[in-house]
């Protein structure tokens, strides 16, 4: 394929981040302990974000995805799906948060997005139990595994977070906010800072000539 555009879900589709808001709000104390070491990444997120979904009752899952649902798309989001579908170029959302949360906020726009990887949750115990296809290294949800399961010319890369590094550092183009863009750069990496999702379709816009 020419084209493919590998994206975040959390804190990049949606305005907030989401899914740290669902970890301290149902596991606090695990959350508060974990969640700054996994920033100083002290510890890897494949640990931290399993010992903290572990510690939560399976019978919360159903509060989980009302909290969620709330959660608002940032703008141009739509436009940036419209453009891309226009160009056949195709747009994963890769999110190393819970695949029932993101079903949730985009409900029907699930069907325009060529794929959703992300965490799956066994909640037939008392607790979570996480299942990932792409745990691997430091990472529940290997990003980059995610990636090479679609080889194109050139692959474009959308986050804001910890997260989304090792996706970022292997893509042609990246775009970055927040966490992310402090990451990229103490690897020296180029990025292109963004807001809203109009701030990438413009620039994509040009760069294709489109």
């Amino acid at each position: 394929m020419k084209r493919i555009v590998f994206c975040d879900f959390d804190g990049t589709i949606t305005i907030e981040e989401t899914f740290v808001a669902v970890l301290k709000k149902f596991a606090p104390e695990v959350a508060a302990e974990f969640l700054p070491a996994m920033y100083a990444q002290r510890i890897t997120l494949r640990e931290g974000v399993k010992k903290i979904l572990e510690s939560i009752p399976s019978s919360q899952y159903g509060e989980i995805l009302e909290f969620t649902r709330s959660q608002f798309i940032r703008p141009g989001f739509i436009e940036l799906l419209d453009f891309l579908d226009f160009h056949s170029v195709p747009l994963v959302v890769v999110s190393g948060g819970l695949r029932g949360m993101v079903e949730v906020v985009l409900g029907e726009i699930v069907p325009r997005v060529a794929a959703i990887h992300a965490v799956d949750l066994d909640i037939s115990g008392d607790y979570f139990k996480v299942n990932s296809n792409y745990e691997d290294g430091t990472e529940l949800v290997a990003k980059v595994q995610v990636m090479a399961k679609y080889p194109a010319d050139e692959t474009i890369a959308i986050g804001d977070s910890l997260t989304d590094l090792n996706m970022g550092l292997q893509t042609s183009i990246v775009f970055a906010r927040d966490r992310l863009a402090y990451y990229l750069d103490q690897h020296q990496k180029p990025y292109i800072p963004w807001n809203n999702f109009s701030d990438i379709q413009e620039y994509l816009q040009q760069l294709w000539k489109l």
